[in-house]
């Protein structure tokens, strides 16, 4: 019972990580018609895919995957290479700044702009020319064998889809204006099927930061 209990947080990530897997392959190797609506909902969960390798990630920058210090990084830069050729190390530093200063000019998630222009300096602050030519690079070998139309809808429309998603509802709903907490966030009314839906449950981003260590698996029990 202990080690199931240890290996917890591994059983989460490694189920999200192979269902994206068989999601993106079928999906790639998917002879579609456009006029099929199934498509255009694959695309969505195929989104949904791509934030849990994100969520996955940021658990491994909380040391919440394994006790293993190893381990627990191997899946955080695994993760978020698979997601869009970020290097967890990076992203690992500009998370905990945002933590520690939250709200704050030292809080690299936070710009006091509207939606767009905030989204535009979220986006420029954590890609890179780098990641790019990475995922360009990926883009067409992996075009050797796979459609390009397959390619672009399955998986470049979901990874970018997946950033608003993360975004809208890990940033920019629970940061924007002011707030009566030390955290300056505020939460989702408590719903637990919408909060996983829309960010596996990091809408209760006030819940998040108040108990950070909690893995996104748990934290809908820290909600009130």
């Amino acid at each position: 019972m202990k080690n199931a209990q240890t290996f917890k947080g591994v059983y989460f990530a490694l189920a999200i990580l192979v269902c994206w897997f068989t999601s993106l392959f079928l999906l790639l190797t998917w002879q579609f018609e456009w006029t099929n609506p199934l498509v255009y909902l694959m695309i969505f969960v195929q989104m949904h895919l791509y934030t849990g390798l994100f969520i996955t990630a940021h658990d491994a920058m909380h040391g919440t995957i394994s006790s293993n210090r190893k381990l627990n990084n191997f899946f955080g830069y695994l993760s978020v290479f698979l997601y869009a050729g970020f290097f967890y190390n990076k992203l690992y530093d500009k998370h905990h700044n945002h933590h520690n200063h939250v709200h704050t000019e030292k809080d690299p998630d936070f710009a006091p702009h509207g939606f767009w222009k905030w989204y535009l300096s979220f986006m420029l602050n954590y890609v890179n020319v780098v990641q790019l030519i990475i995922v360009a690079i990926a883009f067409n070998i992996l075009n050797i064998w796979v459609e390009e139309k397959n390619l672009l809808i399955f998986w470049v429309a979901p990874s970018l889809l997946s950033t608003f998603q993360l975004f809208y509802f890990g940033t920019y709903v629970p940061h924007k204006g002011e707030h009566d907490n030390e955290y300056h966030a505020s939460t989702l009314n408590k719903n637990h099927f919408v909060a996983f839906i829309t960010c596996y449950f990091f809408g209760y981003h006030l819940e998040h930061h108040q108990k950070p260590a909690t893995p996104w698996w748990q934290l809908y029990k820290t909600k009130a």
